[in-house]
C-alpha cells in the first residue's frame, strides 16, 4: 500500500459541548484518509477556546491513525493545551 500523508485541522472552539461530534468527525475523515505506513498531521493552531475535552478529541484521532498503521504529528497545539497535557500525563502521545 502507497503512504499517504493527510491533514485536517481542530476548530476554534473545542469544548465538552462539541467534543464527542468532533472526535467522531476527525477520527473517521482520518481513518478514511490515511493508508498504512502514511502520516496524518493534526493542526491544532486555530484552536483557541477550549477545555480539557479537547485532549480526548486528539486522543480519538490518534487512536484512529494508529489503527490504520499510520503516524499522527499534531502541530500548532497551543501552550495551554500542552501545560493540560501535561497535568494529565499525556505530553509523551502528543508528540
Amino acid at each position: 500500500m502507497t503512504a499517504t500523508h493527510t491533514s485536517v485541522a481542530l476548530p476554534a472552539r473545542l469544548m465538552q459541548a462539541q467534543a464527542q461530534a468532533v472526535a467522531n468527525e476527525l477520527a473517521s475523515l482520518l481513518s478514511a484518509c490515511v493508508s498504512e505506513g502514511g502520516k496524518a498531521v493534526l493542526d491544532a493552531s486555530a484552536l483557541s477556546q477550549f477545555d480539557s475535552s479537547a485532549l480526548a478529541v486528539i486522543l480519538a484521532c490518534r487512536r484512529a491513525v494508529l489503527a490504520r498503521g499510520a503516524q499522527l504529528q499534531i502541530t500548532g497545539l497551543p501552550e495551554r493545551a500542552q501545560a493540560l497535557a501535561k497535568v494529565y500525563g499525556l505530553s509523551e502521545l502528543l508528540h
